[in-house]
C-alpha cells in the first residue's frame, strides 16, 4: 500500500480521488490547507505527492519548491484543471502533469509509473 498526499483545497476532488485511488490499494490522505503541507510531508514521508497548483491564498509553485527541496526523490504530479502551465519552466521540477477529470484513468497510469520508478530506485 502507498500513501499518497493530496494538497487540493476542493473537498470533492479529495472525496473522488480517495474513492478512485483506495481501489488500486493506495492510502490518500488529502490536505486542503497549506499551511500544514511541509510539517505533514515531514511528518509521514508521502510516497508520492498529488499537487494542486490553485489553491486558497497559496501557490501550489511554491509548495513544489519547498517539498522538492526537503526531499528530491518524492514524486510529485502536478493535479491541475488547467493545462497552461504545462510548458511554464516551473513544471520541470514536477515528476508529471495530470489534468483533473473525472476519468481518473490516465492518473493512476502516472501514480503506477512514478512509485514503480520511485520504489525501484530504492532498491537498487
Amino acid at each position: 500500500m502507498s500513501n499518497i498526499l493530496l494538497i487540493d483545497d476542493q473537498p470533492y476532488v479529495g472525496e473522488l480521488l480517495t474513492d478512485e485511488l483506495a481501489e488500486e490499494g493506495h492510502h490518500i490522505t488529502c490536505v486542503e490547507d497549506a499551511d500544514y503541507v511541509m510539517a505533514f510531508v515531514e511528518d509521514s514521508r508521502p510516497d508520492l505527492v498529488l499537487l494542486d497548483l490553485y489553491l486558497q491564498g497559496f501557490e501550489g509553485w511554491d509548495l513544489l519548491e519547498s517539498i522538492k527541496r526537503y526531499d528530491p526523490t518524492v514524486p510529485v504530479l502536478i493535479l491541475t484543471a488547467y493545462d497552461t502551465f504545462k510548458d511554464d519552466p516551473r513544471s520541470e521540477q514536477a515528476d508529471g502533469y495530470v489534468i483533473k477529470s473525472f476519468d481518473t484513468g490516465e492518473l493512476k497510469a502516472k501514480i503506477s509509473e512514478k512509485l514503480a520508478v520511485s520504489r525501484w530506485g530504492q532498491n537498487s
